[in-house]
């Protein structure tokens, strides 16, 4: 059966009227006019056909009626508040399932993750790290993502996470062979590296104008993370992009070639449904994302 209920802004005005004695002072609660809550609380007394208020030497008092519906209203009131604030903090706290791509994972996330968690204790992180990107409509399980690309998804809200610079990087090891790489034209002496799903090279060499070296990597992989793991065992000279390579270049385990760059044409975005886009956990990792990214280099 349907609820016969009067409007809820008469009894929330009956309520906060009740609690204070003062119409004045539950009209500055409401924030809206004293005329305002007098007209609401009229309103309830005629839909009820009793008198909730009586005035005695300029002092508000209940009248037996409305001492008997105060307790119920502010009962109901206790429980909504309660409700709405276990709603809020469901929101607010629990898993949020990330997904992001392995080498994103491995060479920018996982250096900083833990600071994320010292902030946010109460929400656990569940990082899916795949190279392919999550449809939301069918994998309802996953509420944001990191994704490499130019920034436009139909029906998604992408926020720009990190630009990108390309340029080739090899181990230090790989300097000390008997084929020098002091120009772009001695890359013609070494085992390009690459991923399958970019191929920078093509777009840096055209930059650097070496004549007559093939863009076609002599060694693919499926992903660039292990393009990168070739280059640090020595195997070739790998495309680096500056926001997945900075760790290895600080340390030492990886050499920038040639102080010559690219800006790339993808980048990094923070990507969710539009209808989720606000919240709590999500705006939370996202910030915090963002914020990291505007931080720079720190690890």
């Amino acid at each position: 059966m349907a609820r016969q209920l009067p409007s809820l802004n008469g009894l929330r005005a009956f309520e906060a009227a009740a609690r204070h004695l003062s119409f004045t002072r539950a009209a500055e609660e409401l924030n809206v006019t004293q005329s305002a809550v007098s007209h609401q609380i009229r309103a309830l007394e005629d839909r009820l056909g009793v008198r909730l208020f009586r005035r005695l030497n300029q002092t508000l008092l209940l009248t037996d009626a409305g001492q008997l519906l105060l307790p119920c209203v502010r009962d109901a009131f206790d429980r909504l508040a309660a409700g709405v604030e276990r709603v809020v903090q469901h929101e607010a706290a629990g898993v949020l399932t990330v997904s992001v791509s392995p080498s994103f994972a491995a060479r920018w996330l996982m250096g900083r993750i833990g600071r994320f968690r010292l902030r946010h204790p109460d929400i656990h992180l569940r990082i899916s790290a795949s190279p392919h990107h999550v449809d939301f409509a069918r994998e309802t399980d996953i509420d944001m993502a990191v994704r490499h690309g130019l920034g436009f998804w139909e029906g998604l809200r992408a926020d720009r996470l990190l630009t990108d610079e390309i340029f080739p990087v090899c181990s230090p090891d790989l300097l000390k062979g008997t084929l020098p790489l002091r120009t772009p034209g001695d890359l013609r002496h070494h085992t390009l590296l690459d991923d399958a799903q970019h191929g920078y090279w093509e777009d840096w060499l055209a930059t650097a104008g070496v004549p007559g070296l093939s863009a076609c990597p002599d060694l693919v992989f499926d992903d660039y993370g292990l393009a990168i793991e070739a280059a640090l065992r020595g195997q070739g000279v790998a495309m680096g992009r500056a926001t997945l390579v900075g760790e290895e270049i600080a340390a030492g385990r990886l050499v920038r070639l040639f102080d010559l760059g690219v800006p790339a044409d993808l980048g990094y975005y923070v990507v969710c449904p539009e209808a989720t886009a606000d919240r709590p956990k999500v705006r939370v990792f996202r910030d915090w994302l963002l914020a990291e990214a505007a931080a720079g280099g720190a690890q």
